[in-house]
């Protein structure tokens, strides 16, 4: 059976959704399921570029890991640092598993650097890029120029939101994670069939869409990003996901000569920024991508930025397509009771055994 920590009163929710809430959702306008992979592959496609990669040794953290930082290209413009730990006791050309770590908004790679060296201390090469206009790929403070760009999408995106435009709200970021992935693969010292990825928040969020589409991310724990959007929206619980973009959401409502928002607009945004997000893009539609790729989905149960029924029809899509496929152990839920948008250290922990579980 898959390990899941429900609370009791969670457990019943999540049997009511089983048998009211989530049949309406199976029974909306989704795409196949491999269909979903392929409209996301071909949305978020663009020129393939030599990834010009640059790697400098730096500092270690403790004798017992090696630190450096690679740099490479994913699209003119756009290089992107990643910190890379490995273990010191292994020889160059020792192929181990990778871990790859994203972080959420308004963070930076080193935020993970911790769990980093945990999971160079256990064995793997631990991996940490910054995101689209977050960290060293940012100018300015904070989240300015992130927001500026995603209400840039908005308007730019007005007449059609599909290929070759920038979605730098989630969809970028996982091109780039795509992209890394080919220049580790390429490397002496990682074993190609061994690579899991975990993220946080907005992190969780590109870590799901990743892995659903990429089919080498051999083990995937989303953390604090699962949801419906589409679930979201038809219950008026969408402000808290938007309000972690706060700035471009209100941007672009002002592009359209609007003062308060509503679901109807929301969804505009959501269409115009992160296309499909509230369709065959969202969790219950990708989710089941991940059959037979071990999936850990870690999230609170009083997160206001991934409502708990949301949550629960996304992981029930996941739990139905593991049974069929006789992989029912390579699923876990876990629930963490009265926590918002947060990943408690014992769950991290959680995670970081699930990887050792399945990648070595």
């Amino acid at each position: 059976m898959p390990k899941t920590t429900l609370p009791r009163p969670i457990a019943l929710i999540f049997l009511a959704l089983c048998f009211v809430a989530f049949p309406r959702f199976a029974a909306a306008e989704n795409a196949p399921a491999t269909d979903a992979r392929q409209a996301y592959l071909k949305l978020i496609d663009r020129p393939r570029v030599d990834p010009k990669v640059e790697e400098k040794e730096l500092p270690a953290p403790n004798p017992a890991t090696l630190m450096s930082r690679i740099e490479y290209t994913t699209q003119d413009g756009q290089r992107v640092p990643a910190l890379v730990l490995r273990p010191a006791n292994t020889k160059p050309d020792t192929r181990l598993p990778v871990v790859i770590a994203l972080h959420g908004t308004s963070s930076k790679k080193e935020s993970n650097l911790t769990l980093l060296k945990t999971l160079a201390a256990k064995g793997f090469i631990a991996v940490a890029p910054d995101g689209r206009y977050h960290g060293e790929r940012k100018t300015g403070d904070g989240t300015v120029e992130y927001f500026e760009k995603i209400a840039k999408a908005f308007e730019d995106n007005k007449t059609n939101s599909g290929t070759g435009q920038a979605h730098p709200w989630l969809f970028d970021t996982t091109w780039d994670v795509m992209r890394l992935v080919d220049v580790l693969i390429a490397r002496p010292d990682v074993d190609a069939a061994k690579i899991g990825l975990i993220g946080f928040s907005k992190g969780g969020m590109e870590t799901y869409l990743t892995a659903c589409a990429d089919e080498r991310i051999a083990v995937a724990v989303p953390c604090i990003g699962v949801q419906s959007f589409k679930w979201g929206l038809d219950n008026e619980n969408w402000k808290g996901r938007v309000g972690t973009v706060k700035g471009a959401f209100e941007a672009a409502l002002k592009a359209e000569g609007l003062t308060k928002a509503d679901a109807a607009f929301a969804k505009k945004f959501y269409d115009r920024v992160i296309p499909g997000i509230d369709k065959q893009f969202d969790c219950p539609s990708m989710l089941p991508l991940m059959v037979p790729r071990p999936l850990m989905i870690i999230n609170g149960d009083i997160d206001d930025k991934t409502p708990l029924p949301g949550v629960l029809l996304a992981a029930e899509a996941a739990k139905k397509a593991f049974e069929a496929a006789k992989a029912a152990d390579r699923f876990s839920l876990i629930v963490q009771e009265k926590t918002g948008h947060q990943v408690r250290p014992e769950n991290l922990a959680k995670a970081v055994e699930w990887f050792e579980k399945w990648l070595k």
